[in-house]
């Protein structure tokens, strides 16, 4: 099965619900959305696009985006997807190491591709406002047959293609319907995810695009979010932890009834405050990677005082039970999985070694995080595995660390085998901030002006920095 039957059956069934709302307002039905997916899928086909064919997509989230997916998918063509904090060199990164027969993308960037090597040679060039008379055929794949490539987002070295199949795409669609299925007639989801639009197209919820720079997530205002917001008259909110600290000093818009994050930590200190603001509003965690997701969730806003008090007490963080879906254990303490959604390995075989485990059948896949489970069969994250020093887990300490006097933000890291916590906030509290983390027991104590973020999402510590930082000390 095409992992676009979902959307054409929803279509189907509802052809005059708004299916998009762009950037900018512009609107869409799913009826519309198909119609127009299915003549520019024609359109390729009429510029020697098929079944297996590569092609570098570099649009921006929005209805041309979302057209132009399904109508790749239409024609059993692999999507390709550069790794976007990367800008440039992603770009360029992605054309180098798949080698792409077209390239979909705008005037603009059709220009640009022109500059560098990688890019100009590809050989065909589709523009997102092709159009043809009628569309064509839906072409049959099979599970195995290859829909999209993307990219890790580089944080631990150079970024990895992951090759997901139409099979793999659909198992992830199914995992993901416990947490994002609507439960309320009439859902708009704020999407800041552009991978998760996919999802809501599948189970015909109206996805609405963020306003503001996606690169930037720490750089939009609480007023403009709810702008956004009010616009649109979203219900849901999927978006990164950033966002969610953004929003937690007051109310949300009445439409809104949960808020979903993931991509990133969400620390007790943060969801409590949000909580404690937007009464009512549910708040849901996810917890997974880009080989593997989702791995665990949690509505967090039902976790009890108990649950509390673990984490701020150098439990680590909660992240749910596993979804059904998913098999979890731990290797020397490092959270591993597998299941019909996770990766089971690289475009380049030779970086399986890396994060794949093979076991017969069954490929395992490392997540790099260390982790338990709580007796109530809960996860609870504790942190990067690279990031573990002297006994200490980086989110057992980070977690306490914030609800000290003057802290605003917390990292830990194990930097040539020493502890070292590195705090923003009001430096005049150095000394006590030292006492406390003598609990810990031998900790460096560093003061930043600010904790240096993911370029992704902007809500997850960028530990290569902080080591550049701690060298120029």
């Amino acid at each position: 099965m095409n992992l676009i039957d979902d959307f054409l059956k929803r279509a189907g069934e509802h052809p005059d619900r708004l299916a998009l709302i762009d950037r900018s307002g512009k609107t869409i039905t799913y009826g519309g959305l198909e119609r127009r997916s299915a003549r520019l899928a024609a359109a390729f086909a009429g510029r020697g696009i098929g079944k297996g064919d590569r092609v570098l997509v570099a649009v921006w989230p929005g209805i041309a985006l979302y057209a132009g997916l399904a109508a790749l998918w239409r024609l059993g063509a692999v999507v390709e997807f550069p790794e976007p904090a990367m800008g440039i060199a992603g770009f360029r990164h992605a054309a180098k190491v798949t080698t792409p027969k077209a390239l979909l993308a705008g005037v603009a960037v059709q220009a640009l591709a022109m500059a560098w090597p990688e890019t100009r040679r590809i050989p065909i060039g589709l523009s997102p406002a092709l159009d043809a008379a009628s569309g064509g055929r839906l072409a049959e794949v099979a599970d195995a047959d290859p829909a999209l490539i993307s990219f890790t987002s580089g944080s631990t070295g150079a970024p990895k293609a992951i090759e997901r199949s139409h099979g793999l795409m659909r198992a992830q669609h199914t995992a993901l319907a416990s947490i994002v299925a609507p439960r309320e007639c009439g859902d708009i989801d704020l999407v800041a995810f552009p991978a998760f639009v996919l999802t809501c197209l599948g189970h015909g919820i109206t996805a609405a695009m963020p306003d503001w720079n996606l690169k930037r997530h720490d750089r939009v205002s609480r007023s403009a979010l709810l702008k956004r917001i009010a616009s649109t008259g979203a219900t849901r909110l999927l978006v990164p932890p950033v966002i969610v600290a953004t929003l937690a000093d007051g109310r949300l818009p009445a439409s809104v009834h949960r808020v979903m994050t993931g991509g990133g930590p969400l620390y007790p200190d943060v969801a409590r405050r949000f909580l404690h603001h937007a009464p009512g509003v549910g708040l849901t965690v996810v917890y997974g990677s880009t080989e593997a997701e989702p791995i665990a969730f949690a509505e967090v806003d039902g976790f009890d005082e108990a649950t509390w008090n673990a984490a701020a007490s150098g439990g680590g963080l909660p992240v749910g039970r596993p979804v059904r879906e998913v098999d979890l254990r731990f290797v020397d303490g490092e959270i591993v999985v597998a299941g019909p959604h996770v990766n089971r390995g690289y475009l380049d075989p030779s970086r399986d070694r890396e994060t794949k485990i093979i076991d017969g059948t069954t490929v395992w896949h490392r997540t790099g995080d260390a982790g338990r489970l709580d007796a109530e069969d809960r996860l609870w994250l504790l942190g990067r595995q690279t990031s573990v020093s002297g006994g200490l887990r980086p989110f057992a300490i980070e977690t306490a660390a914030r609800m000290w006097p003057g802290v605003t933000a917390a990292a830990f890291a194990a930097i040539d085998d020493t502890p070292v916590l590195f705090l923003a906030g009001d430096a005049s509290r150095m000394g006590d901030w030292r006492d406390r983390a003598r609990a810990f027991g031998e900790v460096e104590i560093v003061h930043l002006p600010a904790i240096p973020m993911d370029r992704r999402h902007r809500s997850k510590v960028d530990v290569r920095r902080l080591h550049k930082l701690y060298a120029r000390i």
